[in-house]
């Protein structure tokens, strides 16, 4: 399988903050690829350069073949973008905004009406609504009915299901799915941990550096050993009675429990002994199962 983009060693400061440091790596052709972090991460920066919107001041990026910077105009026919900003006209009805995008490319919406047509379905109860009076659950979908007008090759999505409702999340990475089906490659950005286990294949970004690059399941392979989940009523005083105890390397809230990452000499039975001796007495510590989540903690110490 080819790869459709080809990342190396691209780099974008911005005075003395490194923005993206040699950041690299590829995606097949047809994948939907997760680039997975923090705000503050990268994620953006890595986009603008991707879409043609800024320069990198190191390094190389080539989409389908062509240069970011030498064949940026030839390039942006070929890319849709998604920003994480509403970035449409607000003035502007739902039926005006899609002929709008359609017209910058030369196109006829009626062209790309199969592509569009599951997500853009929900929005033809009112065409003639303004954007601007949208949910944000149709902003996004009237977004991307926009981004895919001119049937871009490669998809690009920033943080696309920021603010949104549980609902809305699910419906929109199942349009991800159709979208893929279709030969469509999508790069996907999130800070949402539990996205990250739909995409293909991740690559988890912090401080503009790629700690890891894999498949889901190959990411979080291993992460189970000495791996615990720890509880009591008194979670605090938990945390702190943990963190004293020589053989848990570190410990951390997670969700409604304490996650502990414990060395070799670990002895769960042990540990809740001394719990209790602390006055903990209905500590409890049983194994957890890693994800990746605590897999980002480890790699960003």
């Amino acid at each position: 399988m080819n790869d459709m983009i080809d990342i190396r060693s691209l780099t974008k400061r911005y005075g003395t903050l490194t923005a993206l440091d040699r950041v690299t790596f590829s995606v097949p052709e047809g994948c939907l690829f997760g680039l997975i972090g923090p705000d503050g991460a990268g994620k953006t920066t890595l986009y603008q350069i991707l879409t043609t919107l800024l320069t990198p001041d190191e390094g190389m990026a080539s989409i389908a073949g062509l240069d970011v910077v030498t064949d940026y105009r030839q390039l942006r026919s070929e890319i849709g973008y998604m920003p994480e900003k509403f970035s449409l006209y607000p003035d502007l009805t739902v039926r005006e905004n899609l002929g709008f995008f359609a017209s910058l490319f030369g196109v006829d919406v009626k062209d790309s009406l199969d592509l569009i047509a599951p997500i853009f379905d929900q929005l033809t109860r009112f065409p003639n609504r303004m954007a601007g009076a949208l949910s944000g659950g149709m902003k996004q979908k009237l977004a991307l009915s926009c981004a895919l007008i001119h049937r871009p090759r490669v998809l690009f999505l920033d943080e696309p299901t920021t603010g949104v409702d549980a609902v809305s999340r699910g419906e929109f990475w199942d349009m991800l799915f159709a979208l893929k089906e279709k030969g469509i490659t999508i790069l996907v950005s999130t800070s949402y941990m539990d996205e990250a286990g739909r995409c293909d294949r991740i690559a988890l970004i912090n401080k503009g550096k790629i700690l890891d690059l894999n498949t889901p399941d190959g990411l979080v392979d291993g992460l189970d050993e000495n791996l615990y989940n720890a509880s009591s009523r008194e979670m605090y005083p938990l945390l702190q009675a943990l963190r004293r105890i020589p053989d848990v390397k570190d410990c951390y809230t997670f969700g409604a429990t304490l996650h502990i990452v414990a060395g070799d000499g670990f002895i769960p039975e042990e540990a809740v002994r001394k719990l209790r001796l602390d006055g903990l007495e209905d500590a409890r510590i049983y194994p957890a199962k890693g994800n990746m989540e605590d897999l980002f903690i480890k790699l960003a110490k």
